[in-house]
């Protein structure tokens, strides 16, 4: 660290210190102002935030790591802003105002800074040292905030798709899954998992796989529905395949896909009945009832 750099953090030190409820108060009423707010973060919200975030920029000026790596390998500096977007994340703010509110902090410092000296050098300096620490922090906002909406996406997106795909018991020891729309790799993975542990559960002896709500059948389709029979034999239990419409059973005869190792039906009462005669079950159990 330069004699220059080192004398001008010593003077942001002192200035965070001196002026620290100052710098907190006036980068709260240029968020409101802004226009920043969200729906869930109020002004003493803001003012908590103040608090924190310069508590832990003085903490990181105060080490000896350079100004342009506090924000990512700080610690107290890193999770201050971490947890700061994912507030704002879940609050509804938007990445560019989350990120904007941390990068106007810039502009409160160097208007108390000129209030402390008049030389033009040293208030460079400053500037340079205060923009390499917040736009480093303004790009870990807004990389913070993109990350944590992708993970509820993404656990969103697993929600709905388990949903889509639920299993359902047709008869005792013998369950359903009525797949509809595509069948993709992530699909036919969540597919496989609740059918598996749902054999387990049950004890299931026939794994019906109904296929009538599937607009087309391909190579890779074909493909995850193999895996998923076979990952159902590996269960102890049988597995049918129904739905295979004519134009279905049309396209897999052109693709020459061989599925004959697979018990298939037209349609989901074909395959009841058939898991019906796997199971030796020639009526309901006493005191059961059929979907239960």
């Amino acid at each position: 660290m330069s004699a220059i750099e080192s004398a001008v953090r010593d003077r942001l030190i002192h200035t965070l210190r001196d002026h620290h409820e100052e710098i907190a108060q006036n980068w709260v009423r240029l968020q409101i102002d802004q226009e920043v707010m969200v729906s869930g973060i109020g002004e003493d919200e803001l003012r908590r935030e103040a608090g924190q975030l310069l508590s832990a920029l003085l903490a990181g000026l105060e080490s000896d790591m350079a100004a342009g790596r506090l924000a990512a390998e700080h610690t107290e500096v890193r999770d201050t802003i971490t947890e700061l977007s994912l507030r704002r994340a879940r609050a509804g703010a938007t990445p560019t105002a989350t990120s904007l509110a941390v990068l106007s902090l810039k502009e409160v410092m160097l208007e108390i800074l000129q209030r402390s000296t008049q030389n033009a050098r040293e208030l460079f300096e400053a500037a340079v040292v205060i923009n390499r620490l917040l736009d480093t922090a303004g790009v870990l906002s807004f990389d913070t905030y993109v990350a944590s909406r992708e993970e509820i996406i993404s656990r969103q997106s697993r929600q709905l798709m388990e949903l889509s795909t639920p299993v359902v018991r047709l008869w005792r020891h013998v369950l359903a899954v009525p797949l509809i729309g595509t069948l993709d790799t992530d699909r036919t993975q969540v597919v496989m998992e609740s059918l598996l542990q749902a054999i387990q559960a049950d004890e299931a002896q026939v794994a019906i796989i109904d296929i009538t709500g599937v607009a087309t059948v391909d190579t890779s389709v074909a493909q995850h529905l193999m895996q998923t029979v076979a990952a159902v034999r590996l269960m102890g239990a049988d597995c049918v395949i129904s739905g295979i419409r004519p134009p279905i059973a049309q396209t897999i005869a052109q693709l020459g896909l061989d599925l004959s190792a697979i018990t298939t039906k037209a349609t989901l009462a074909d395959a009841l009945a058939e898991a019906i005669k796997i199971t030796g079950q020639a009526r309901i159990p006493t005191g059961e009832t059929v979907g239960r």
